[in-house]
């Protein structure tokens, strides 16, 4: 997380619901996963992917599927530049903030899966490294229920 001497100020309970709402209603692929916003902060997000049947990968093992762990760090590094652009626009207006997230797109997106995927339920999280003008990158974490690293992952996302 970032180093600066003073914690970012919190979001408005406005501008946190409509990104939620964006995130978790109006992203249809985001529901699919299940994934749900656990944490939303300028310096960093978490979010939950309950196991279910339709995320399996490997039946004989009940591992979750990689293109799951794929899409959903990868939304996950998507939220965190859209908190980081909330944050460095704190100036104006909730409503106006959640319209600059128009052009927000994956530009290159890795991941290293370290460990299998098995699991009653995961923690992602997201933090950015760089919020350019045009490019934005992040680092993300995919953990299981015991907070063991199962997957690492590093995008940069388009953002104008």
């Amino acid at each position: 997380m970032s180093k600066s001497s003073a914690p970012p100020p919190p979001f408005e309970p406005e501008f946190v619901a409509g990104l939620k709402a964006i995130f978790e209603e109006r992203i249809a692929f985001n529901q699919v996963l299940g994934l749900k916003i656990e944490r939303l902060q300028a310096d960093g997000v978490v979010g939950r992917i309950a196991m279910k049947p339709e995320l399996v990968g490997h039946f004989a093992y009940n591992r979750i599927h990689g293109g799951v762990i794929s899409a959903g760090l990868d939304a996950m590094g998507g939220l965190a530049v859209m908190a980081a652009i909330g944050a460095r626009h704190m100036d104006e207006e909730p409503l106006q903030r959640l319209h600059r997230f128009a052009k927000l797109g994956t530009i290159d997106l890795r991941i290293d899966y370290l460990r299998p995927g098995i699991g009653s339920h995961f923690e992602l999280r997201a933090e950015v490294l760089r919020l350019g003008s045009r490019v934005a990158t992040t680092r993300m974490e995919f953990l299981g229920p015991d907070g063991k690293l199962m997957s690492a992952g590093a995008a940069a996302y388009i953002v104008s």
